[in-house]
């Protein structure tokens, strides 16, 4: 069902001003203007967040071919926008959810919501599988379950539904209740409670009662009394007094009683009784929360009537659900995207503009199965994936499976067809990819993992895992701390400190950073080459690096006289047109001595500049030299006056503007009344912060972990490794792993200096770290060969490692090696 623009605008209550066709029926509601698909019935909402504004892409949105937006302030440029509609309103979030309720009011179908603090993506996912064959299910992709992300779920709802499963996930009170108006859940479930966003409630029943909130006016819910916070406020609130419920639990009375748990190898055995029989169910998993997302999915599938034998069925081939997209080396010089587990529309949506979002090759593959179980008509299907392939911009598809097989004739792309994985793999061979960009989006059952393996670049079995999640989260803990019109410049020199060139600067880019600054001109080229199109900074430019720079647009650090003339020489040698001067970053020393013009410098440095007509100063900056170190503050204040009267004198001398910044990531929080016109964010991105405080704030974004190669039971006084310096005190059982100097593993480490994680605990190092691989001692740990090792990580920070070397974490990060596989993963 397809909504006009007069329609909209009397739901919303909004007033319309332009000169376009309200009558146009809206199929698609935009909040991102990088995530456009299909612009001449696409609706966009301008959304103003903290940081972001989205009545700026107004313009941007326009040329690209949309002509329907919803905005809370009218552009003042309005004779631009021909032939377009805006509908004004007073807040933009507000009426995109009211636009989304009143569409969810046009279908009368029963809708289950899902809350709770953990396991809402898994149990709707699950719910999903287990119903799939004998539904036509409407959820919402991935976890969108926020103030934005619900009304976009549900605006997904279409006649030919027969259900919707949508979750809900709120971090402060006053949220459950707008959630609530655009799901209109009529069947409820609630996971469990747990610390998530503790911080924003005044304690754990204030969170419960904001959760229930979802559940007013459904008709039943399904929750497990063993969270006695849930249940207490369920049978105690007198909002509650009609509402049905179907409960679970290990312990109390319930309608489900759960009995014996018995975990196997690699599956689980769950007992019951329900209405006095005793039923069962085996499941494939063996870990806790999966045990009790299943037993949520178990009850909802018995109050909706289904017979235990076909649930227990079912529940064998439950799948799990992949929480991320990996972005991996292939061979030939590939980038390969990996989300082989599940193949839908919504999901395909997903991966696609994370496809979108990689710049470095211009050829874009789909190796795409059949979408299994969707319950629609597979002409109709094929049609609207082949539309979508369309307005993504997929340069061919690779089809596999029987039913997008005998759909090609939709398909208007370079395009193959195997009516099964083996048949592709038989006829694999390695010239069929070559610098491109892959994704694999495939059902489980086509088993793509096999595919996956030979197109991926053959590596070690050390890996460096990148959480691209955590580099935006970071990010935006940055954005928040300084000023709306303070720009951001993101420091990607030495490999993006360890983690990766092209795909940190591709996220940068995607999400609106202002500059980039690399180290060496070879860094921004490889940029350049890579599709990174935003301003790069080049901080220590090489004489024989002038001339690429300028034919790759990159802009040089300038810091001394010797620079200067240099590239001057370069600019006459090469007839640069003046009418285009090269932007340039004059570097100040105001007390690092490292580089930069001193103070007595700047009165020739001003005459040079204005005498150059090919040269124009884009920023003036200089270094702080003890930021993170309270012991130094009054010389960083020192350093930032110095700073601010040498580049005030620089600015007085020029007509036009020109940027100043000086902070660093830790500068940002401890000097904020420094922040100028821009700010240098580097180890802060990564995920160090300055101080414990701000440390809890930011997420972990990189993880070096590697496997077991082999196990040894060593006999007391035996010797382990080179120069035989690790020595057994008592009979031990040691690990060795394929990780050593080679790949960044400091040789200070040694001798039990250093530690690993193994199945969460920590094994010591025994014996001298060697150049490909170490030792480890495992004696009171339960391992077993191939089992994963944690280097560093989540559970063993960096800032932890550098403590047990001496050094500090820029230097763990920066020193894993390059023949160490970085693989990176969006949730």
């Amino acid at each position: 069902m397809n909504h006009t623009i007069s329609t909209i605008a009397t739901v919303i209550n909004a007033s319309t001003s332009g000169n376009g066709n309200t009558n146009t029926a809206i199929k698609n509601l935009l909040i991102d203007s990088r995530k456009l698909s299909n612009a001449e019935t696409s609706l966009f909402f301008a959304i103003k967040g903290e940081r972001h504004d989205g009545h700026a892409y107004l313009i941007d949105l326009y040329e690209k071919g949309v002509r329907h937006f919803v905005v809370s302030s009218l552009p003042q440029n309005n004779a631009v926008f021909n032939n377009s509609v805006f509908l004004l309103v007073k807040d933009t979030l507000l009426a995109l959810q009211y636009l989304c309720a009143f569409h969810r009011k046009q279908f009368k179908i029963p809708v289950i919501g899902i809350t709770g603090s953990n396991g809402k993506t898994i149990v709707k996912e699950w719910l999903y599988q287990l119903m799939r064959e004998d539904k036509n299910i409407v959820r919402s992709p991935k976890s969108f379950n926020s103030q934005v992300g619900v009304p976009l779920s549900v605006w997904q709802i279409t006649g030919e539904n027969k259900l919707g499963i949508f979750e809900a996930g709120i971090s402060k009170t006053q949220e459950m209740s707008l959630l609530e108006a655009i799901i209109q859940p009529t069947i409820g479930l609630i996971t469990n409670i747990g610390q998530a966003h503790d911080e924003n409630f005044e304690n754990q029943k204030q969170k419960v009662d904001e959760k229930l909130k979802l559940f007013v006016n459904s008709e039943v819910l399904i929750y497990c009394k063993d969270y006695l916070l849930v249940h207490n406020e369920i049978t105690i609130n007198k909002a509650f007094k009609d509402l049905q419920v179907f409960s679970w639990s290990r312990k109390l009375r319930s309608d489900l009683l759960v009995g014996r748990i018995t975990k196997g190898i690699a599956d689980t055995k769950i007992q019951g009784i329900y209405k006095n029989d005793f039923i069962q169910i085996n499941i494939p998993f063996t870990d806790e929360a999966s045990i009790e997302n299943a037993i949520h999915c178990w009850a909802m599938l018995l109050y909706l009537g289904y017979e235990n034998p076909v649930i227990a069925e079912r529940m064998r081939f439950l799948s799990p659900i992949a929480m991320r997209l990996e972005l991996k080396e292939g061979i030939n010089n590939c980038s390969i995207i990996n989300d082989s587990y599940n193949s839908d529309l919504g999901s395909l949506a997903i991966a696609l503009d994370f496809l979108n979002q990689q710049k470095q090759h211009p050829k874009k593959t789909l190796i795409l199965s059949d979408i299994l179980q969707s319950g629609r008509n597979e002409e109709t299907l094929y049609k609207e994936v082949a539309e979508l392939i369309h307005k993504k911009g997929v340069s061919r598809l690779i089809g596999i499976g029987d039913g997008i097989s005998n759909q090609t004739k939709q398909f208007d792309v370079e395009k193959t067809f195997y009516r099964s994985t083996d048949e592709f793999l038989k006829e694999f061979n390695n010239s069929f990819f070559r610098d491109e960009t892959i994704l694999l989006k495939g059902a489980r059952a086509f088993g793509f993992e096999a595919i996956s393996k030979i197109i991926q670049q053959k590596a070690h079995e050390t890996v460096l895992e990148i959480n691209l999640n955590a580099i935006v989260h970071n990010l935006n803990y940055f954005r928040a701390k300084i000023k709306s019109d303070t720009k951001i410049m993101a420091m990607v020199k030495a490999f993006s400190y360890g983690s990766g060139s092209f795909e940190i600067a591709n996220i940068l880019q995607f999400h609106r950073v202002d500059f980039l600054a690399v180290a060496y001109a070879d860094e921004g080229i490889e940029l350049r080459k890579a599709g990174i199109t935003m301003p790069i900074m080049v901080m220590n430019p090489e004489e024989q690096s002038y001339d690429s720079m300028l034919q790759y647009n990159l802009e040089p650090e300038i810091y001394s006289f010797r620079v200067l003339s240099l590239f001057e020489e370069t600019l006459k040698r090469s007839e640069h047109d003046s009418d285009h001067p090269i932007p340039i970053h004059i570097k100040l020393d105001t007390g690092m001595h490292r580089l930069g013009f001193d103070p007595d410098e700047v009165n020739e440095l001003i005459v040079r500049i204005k005498n150059n007509k090919h040269l124009t100063v884009k920023s003036v900056f200089s270094h702080l030299a003890a930021t993170d170190e309270s012991e130094h503050d009054d010389f960083t204040w020192q350093q930032i006056k110095r700073f601010n009267e040498m580049s005030e004198k620089i600015k007085s001398h020029f007509t036009y503007p020109i940027m100043k910044h000086i902070l660093n990531s830790a500068g940002i929080t401890r000097f904020p009344d420094a922040q100028f016109d821009m700010v240098r964010l580097g180890i802060g991105l990564y995920g160090i912060g300055a101080g414990t405080s701000e440390q809890s704030q930011l997420q972990n974004v990189s993880t070096l972990k590697t496997s077991i190669s082999q196990i040894k039971n060593i006999p007391a006084n035996e010797t382990i490794g080179y120069s035989r310096k690790g020595i057994a005190t008592r009979d031990i059982q040691i690990a060795t792993v394929p990780i050593g100097y080679a790949d960044g593993l400091s040789r200070k480490l040694s001798g039990g200096k250093g530690k690993m994680i193994v199945n969460g605990k920590y094994a010591p190092i025994i014996g001298n770290v060697c150049m490909d691989m170490c030792m480890i001692d495992i004696t009171d740990i339960n391992a077993s060969e191939n089992d994963e090792v944690i280097v560093f990580g989540e559970a063993y920070p960096i800032t932890e490692v550098a403590k047990d070397v001496g050094t500090i974490p820029y230097e763990i990060l920066t020193n894993v090696s390059r023949r160490v596989k970085r693989v990176y993963y969006q949730e």
